[in-house]
């Protein structure tokens, strides 16, 4: 006897997509980020497939109040390329949690999703905000807790 192995349809994993709602609120970086990216991705269930986008939509919010550990608040330094021959900025964490706390997580989550075609489209199903408000009220997302 042949097993067949299971194919999930585009049509299939659209219908079955959730929205999950995490608070930030006191959690550590690292940890929070790894959790989201496996959501994200949808690694978290039995139809997951490398080839397609399985993963659910993820609101986060306090992003403000994300915590570090460690030094790494003044010693974790951002490094973006002004496109220019030996120009670049340095962001320190501290810096970044004080002006867009929300790139914070979304930096840590994008560096955990495999650099293919599909990233920014799996990335563009986190949405992150810096207080406890949000505007996906209407898609009435799920609590979890990480």
């Amino acid at each position: 006897m042949k097993s067949k192995t299971y194919s999930p349809k585009l049509e299939e994993v659209n219908k079955t997509r959730k929205w999950y709602l995490v608070d930030a609120e006191g959690k550590t970086l690292g940890k929070i980020a790894t959790k989201l990216a496996v959501i994200l991705r949808g690694k978290n269930k039995p139809t997951f497939s490398p080839h397609l986008d399985c993963g659910d939509y993820v609101v986060v919010i306090n992003a403000d109040k994300i915590k570090l550990t460690g030094k790494k608040l003044e010693d974790k330094n951002y490094f973006k390329h002004t496109d220019w021959m030996g120009h670049y900025t340095l962001t320190s964490a501290k810096k970044m949690l004080a002006e867009k706390p929300t790139k914070l997580i979304t930096e840590a989550v994008l560096g955990m999703i495999p650099r293919t075609r599909l990233r920014m489209h799996v990335m563009s199903k986190l949405h992150v905000y810096a207080g406890p408000t949000h505007e996906q009220t209407a898609q009435t997302p799920e609590k979890i807790n990480l």
